[in-house]
């Protein structure tokens, strides 16, 4: 019996405990800071979040199919040079810019998925594989300078406003929605999950698990290039060196809100809820005045807490 409650605590914690524990974040931040519950701070806290938890949502499908994607920052700032140097340096314009970019996105998605359902590698490897190649891809595109005199309409995509709410906010939660109906309301979201839960059943039972998981990949690669292009309008400017470090907040946001690295549990919404916990850390941390690099201590510390309540509800199912 204490067992189960143990069990039963630990996966309330992953499901439920995180939107608890977000709570109790923004309180303590309100009372340590004024500032912090002000209209302008929390659209703040929702554009800073919302290219991280796009990038989340993609790594989501990675995960719960039990895989990962170590290349969407790469990716980010690849898809983000790209679309800059297609508008401004070949001047095809914003539109066609970042069509090619996105297109690209899914390319490496395509890549990173036949690496590891064809060439049989370990998506740790093939990811971390494509993480060197698309960042040495960016600076040679780059030839390691930035990509400036984006037009409007490209910029308008950063730091815009539709009804008072940040563009990049718009687009998040259009991505959320979309893949919360994907994942809950189709077959292929089905499929999803069954492979991440148990490959070798799925797969007895008729599913082409390979085209599942490299599909997966694809999405992760749009989400990412989609996320580039998003970080490429708000500095004004496509930078060689964008996005590095991203892939370890996506990834620890899936996690902290409920998603097991070992696949087929959790969801959009917990990736949302770990997105916004690593963004409201960051804001209420700095709004205190606490060094930056106290803050990459207390993130980490999160991360192992929220990897070991998954490991230690793993072990009891």
């Amino acid at each position: 019996m204490r067992s189960s409650l143990h069990h039963r605590l630990l996966d309330g914690m992953r499901r439920g405990g995180v939107s608890v524990i977000l709570l109790l974040i923004c309180v303590i931040f309100a009372f340590g800071s004024e500032d912090f519950l002000t209209t302008s701070n929390l659209l703040n806290v929702a554009l800073q979040t919302s290219i991280l938890a796009i990038i989340a949502i993609g790594m989501t499908f990675t995960m719960l199919t039990a895989g990962i994607d170590l290349s969407v920052g790469s990716v980010m700032a690849l898809c983000g040079a790209l679309a800059a140097g297609f508008a401004v340096r070949q001047g095809w314009g914003t539109g066609v810019g970042i069509g090619l970019a996105l297109l690209a996105g899914m390319v490496v998605g395509v890549v990173n998925g036949l690496l590891i359902v064809k060439g049989d590698m370990p998506p740790f490897v093939a990811t971390l594989a494509m993480l060197a190649v698309a960042r040495g891809l960016t600076l040679v595109y780059t030839e390691g300078r930035p990509i400036a005199g984006l037009d409007e309409s490209f910029i308008w995509l950063g730091t815009g406003k539709i009804l008072g709410i940040p563009v990049p906010v718009v687009i998040m939660t259009i991505v959320a929605i979309v893949s919360w109906i994907v994942l809950k309301q189709t077959r292929f979201g089905l499929h999803v999950y069954s492979t991440g839960g148990n490959e070798e059943t799925t797969r007895l039972a008729g599913i082409s698990t390979d085209r599942i998981k490299l599909s997966v990949y694809v999405i992760s690669g749009f989400t990412a290039a989609l996320g580039g292009v998003l970080l490429t309008a708000r500095l004004w400017s496509a930078q060689p060196n964008a996005a590095i470090g991203w892939e370890l907040d996506a990834i620890a946001a899936p996690v902290l809100g409920g998603v097991s690295l070992f696949g087929g549990v959790g969801g959009i919404g917990g990736a949302l809820v770990g997105s916004f916990i690593i963004g409201v850390l960051s804001n209420g941390l700095n709004l205190l005045g606490i060094s930056s690099y106290y803050q990459q201590v207390i993130k980490g510390i999160v991360f192992i807490l929220a990897v070991s309540i998954d490991m230690l509800s793993k072990r009891r199912r």
